[in-house]
């Protein structure tokens, strides 16, 4: 135990160790801790949903004695190759075949188990993958439980890619260029019409996750894929509803053959108890109530470049075009004080750090919701700035 305690004991001291802390009374922006509310500038509830009462009230008005058990049931008790299966499941892979028109889709339990499970099961020895460097760590998570070789290519740098595969592409059967759509820490998009140019032009497959854009993004809020009209030219395109869905679980949309050889060979899929009716009967709701949140979207759209537009107004270090919003800091320490101080100032927003980020580029992670007003968030970069000056 002393190794583990010295280990912890030099987090603390390097200002990266991370503790749990509760929450509760979320809605409208605001969350509370610790009988203290807060603005939320750290969630993943992209739409808003997690706390419109209006929202889950409409979903649980269905709830009948008869479905109980069957439709909002808070348990499946097995995997779903045992006795977990439910039809529930199966209409919301039929839903989202649906919604991309493709031949099929399979649920994971979430964004994590989707990418260690997928790649991993789709690639072995005789091939390669080439992954984004900041893609999500349960991407590069799955590289290593896999037996394809892998190499990591520069962030959205598709000079370096297209590099990677004139010199690698010949000695390999299949190659599967993965990225995110939106770049969880960075706040920026792939450049979709490239990666599939280089798809074609090496005969490659692609492998794109929208954990962060599937909400948020095209007519339905499919995602960017949607948005730049190029998920027929996906291999692999897996989504999460655990951001903008208000909920858990993920899911690929695919061929018959793939997802059969998924739930045949995913470790992931196969050796985990099955998602609970009540949240497949959720992210099904969701699903189908997308296409009616444009407003949701577009107002995300407004204050996210609002705030990106006030920030470097005044001179602070960001990027990034979508609703999240980075605020770059750079020393861990530095960033922990300025967020302990933001936090004094009623903005919930926590410090991000290595590993989660590379050495130096610690920073503040604006994760702005829908259900957010700029009223809420207008004072916050004059306040950074202010933080920041004086802590030089």
């Amino acid at each position: 135990m002393d190794t583990f305690r010295k280990q912890l004991e030099k987090l603390e001291q390097d200002d990266m160790l991370r503790r749990l802390q509760p929450l509760k009374g979320r809605g409208a922006g605001y969350v509370t801790r610790d009988n203290t509310q807060f603005i939320n500038l750290s969630s993943n509830d992209y739409l808003g949903l997690a706390g419109d009462h209006q929202f889950l009230e409409s979903f649980y008005s269905s709830k009948t004695d008869e479905n109980l058990i069957d439709v909002f049931g808070l348990g499946s008790a097995s995997s779903r190759l045992l006795t977990g299966d439910v039809e529930q499941a199966h209409q919301l892979e039929g839903l989202l075949a649906e919604l991309y028109g493709r031949e099929a889709s399979l649920l994971f339990n979430s964004g994590y188990h989707a990418n260690i499970g997928i790649i991993s099961a789709l690639f072995g020895k005789k091939d390669l993958v080439l992954s984004d460097k900041l893609n999500h760590a349960s991407i590069h998570d799955g590289l290593r439980i896999g037996l394809a070789d892998y190499k990591r290519f520069r962030h959205r740098d598709y000079e370096h890619l297209h590099m990677l595969l004139e010199k690698h592409r010949d000695d390999y059967s299949q190659v599967l260029i993965v990225s995110e759509s939106v770049f969880s820490m960075d706040g920026d998009c792939a450049d979709l019409a490239e990666l599939v140019r280089l798809k074609k032009a090496y005969n490659c497959l692609i492998y794109l996750d929208e954990a962060h854009g599937v909400g948020l993004y095209g007519d339905q809020g499919l995602g960017l894929a949607e948005q730049e009209d190029c998920i027929d030219d996906i291999d692999f395109l897996v989504g999460t509803f655990g951001k903008a869905c208000a909920s858990i679980g993920a899911f690929i949309v695919c061929s018959e053959v793939i997802r059969d050889f998924l739930i045949n060979r995913s470790r992931s899929l196969i050796f985990t108890t099955a998602l609970p009716p009540v949240v497949l009967s959720w992210n099904y709701f969701v699903m189908r109530h997308l296409l009616e949140m444009k407003q949701r979207r577009s107002h995300l759209q407004q204050i996210s470049k609002r705030l990106r537009t006030d920030l470097q107004d005044q001179g602070l270090r960001t990027g990034g075009s979508t609703n999240i919003v980075p605020v770059i800091i750079g020393e861990a320490d530095r960033t922990v004080a300025g967020a302990n101080y933001l936090q004094e100032q009623g903005f919930l927003i926590l410090p991000v750090r290595p590993p989660t980020v590379p050495q130096g580029t610690s920073r503040f992670r604006l994760s702005l919701t829908a259900d957010l007003t700029y009223d809420q968030l207008a004072q916050l970069p004059q306040l950074i700035k202010d933080w920041f000056e004086q802590s030089l």
